[in-house]
């Protein structure tokens, strides 16, 4: 069986993101490079192959969690906007 990409947090609100990298270059830029990193990290934590020091690993680790917060709060943005223009 295999495993779940624990990296990839963002899959339930897909539509909000499209719609962002839509309007937005930078955020497409910034979430291209999250998931790239996730990918990379979810390989290299997954691979039958050398290993890979932690620090680099844990070094990656922290820089996804900064794309993370940096998306969370665009997507925060975009849907408090979506809320505004509903009322």
């Amino acid at each position: 069986m295999k495993r779940q990409n624990k990296y990839r947090k963002f899959q339930l609100q897909q539509k909000n993101i499209e719609a962002l990298e839509k309007e937005n270059s930078r955020f497409k830029r910034v979430y291209s490079e999250y998931e790239n990193m996730s990918n990379e990290l979810w390989n290299l934590e997954n691979s039958n192959g050398e290993p890979v020091p932690d620090d680099f690993i844990n070094a990656m680790v922290l820089q996804a969690s900064y794309l993370e917060d940096e998306i969370e709060d665009w997507l925060l943005q975009f849907n408090d906007k979506k809320t505004e223009i509903k009322h």
